[in-house]
């Protein structure tokens, strides 16, 4: 079985249960927004983000200058595996633009790309969840890979609110690791398919470790005796 799904083509990656504010003003996506909003309060009011291989399917804001035209969008231009986001608060400009505010929801598997009746894309998907949302491995993971976010986040930055604010449960926490670590597309959009918890905590604590190692390390070169001899430049 598979669902039809609007898609929004990004060069960014979604997960579940994470903020995706956007500023709407291709009329294409202007028009499903208004789709959406139309909908009934029965109806999930979502669109897949799915991410790019390469460069943005987003011209540049008409604002900013003449928009380049760009080649239509292919399965293969895309990763397979996408998120939905889910429409929380629309902000109609003067002009037809929006400002909306959504929030990452259920992973899915792109089967094909449609161009059907409407401006935007459409996908055929088939849905996906995580398996051991309540497994006992993903359970001992996740105060590690919290220590070891702590210890990267100190490093990355000091004093840092996300530290305050991070989550419990195994797999939320493991959705917020991966968007919030400075990691590669490649491997956060691995991270994204990674098909349960336990899986992707394992990755996690794999990839912090790697990253605070980098860090501390950048931190410890040493400066050159005759660096702090030099007279400052005043440029």
């Amino acid at each position: 079985m598979s669902d039809r799904l609007p898609v929004f083509p990004l060069s960014t990656v979604l997960f579940p249960g994470l903020v995706l504010p956007l500023h709407i003003f291709e009329e294409r996506y202007r028009a499903l927004v208004r789709d959406l909003v139309a909908l009934s309060a029965d109806d999930p009011h979502e669109f897949g983000v799915v991410t790019l291989r390469h460069g943005s399917e987003v011209p540049p804001d008409p604002g900013e200058g003449p928009v380049p035209a760009v080649p239509p969008i292919r399965a293969e231009d895309l990763y397979e595996v996408g998120c939905t986001a889910e429409l929380r608060h629309v902000t109609e400009l003067p002009d037809g633009r929006f400002d909306i505010m959504t929030v990452g929801k259920r992973r899915f598997t792109v089967l094909s790309i449609e161009q059907g009746a409407e401006p935007y894309l459409s996908a055929r998907v088939r849905w996906l969840t995580d398996t051991d949302e309540a497994d006992e491995s993903a359970h001992i993971l996740a105060p590690r890979v919290l220590a070891a976010f702590r210890s990267y986040l100190e490093l990355l930055r000091p004093n840092s609110e996300v530290l305050d604010q991070v989550p419990d449960d195994p797999t939320v926490l493991s959705h917020l690791v991966a968007a919030t670590a400075q990691l590669t597309v490649e491997e956060r959009q691995q991270l994204l398919a990674t098909p349960d918890t336990a899986s992707r905590l394992r990755a996690e604590l794999r990839l912090l470790n790697r990253e605070s190692g980098l860090l501390a390390r950048v931190r410890a070169v040493p400066v050159p005796l005759s660096d702090l001899a030099r007279p400052a430049s005043p440029n």
